[in-house]
């Protein structure tokens, strides 16, 4: 897949179950200043407040992402949710490389397993866990973005992802973020070495 000369591009693939802080550790890794991008996922749910177009997500219908299955331009995609669709598209990992950066992924648990198993050894995938399901919980109810049905909804499943955390390659407890957003970053420094 990679097409730029002689630039031997990586993937960092960061999964945790939802509430656990996994997108606010991506976010410092990415003010880092290290040579490295963010792979923008494509989704058919709507865009929530302040989202927007090919900068969160490629936000896209659920026929249009049916149809892009079909044409094999996902590396991998789920259906997260019923008609909930989350993948990632080719041509994304292309433009990154072409920029001569190295991929950063923000996925869930099976999406980071999928692309650790695309990406071999050329990737480090690393599970951020909450310090607890009672603080994943508390932090859930706190973004206020989701009702009591979805919240239970997502603590079932970040229940399931937790048996998964043996197929990552490096587990963060994002318990103090100051501690967290270090270890992120020297875990990723050492892996681009």
């Amino acid at each position: 897949m990679n097409s730029s000369n002689n630039f031997e591009g990586k993937a960092v693939i960061i999964s945790a179950p939802s509430g656990a802080g996994k997108t606010t550790l991506v976010n410092k890794l990415l003010e880092a200043k290290l040579p490295l991008l963010f792979s923008i996922s494509a989704c058919s749910r709507f865009p929530r407040k302040g989202e927007k177009d090919e900068k969160d997500y490629y936000f896209l219908s659920i026929e249009e992402f049916k149809e892009k299955i079909k044409t094999q331009d996902f590396i991998e995609w789920e259906e997260v949710y019923e008609g909930n669709f989350y993948g990632t598209l080719k041509k994304e990992i292309d433009r990154i490389w072409k920029e001569k950066k190295h991929v950063v992924f923000d996925v869930d648990v099976i999406g980071g397993i999928s692309l650790k198993e695309y990406f071999k050894e050329n990737s480090i995938s690393i599970f951020i866990k909450p310090p607890s399901m009672e603080v994943l919980s508390k932090r859930l109810q706190k973004r206020n973005t989701d009702d009591r049905k979805s919240i239970k909804n997502r603590l079932e499943k970040s229940f399931e992802e937790m048996k998964s955390i043996d197929k990552f390659d490096k587990i963060i407890v994002n318990d103090k973020l100051s501690i967290s957003t270090k270890n992120i970053i020297e875990t990723v420094e050492e892996f681009l070495k």
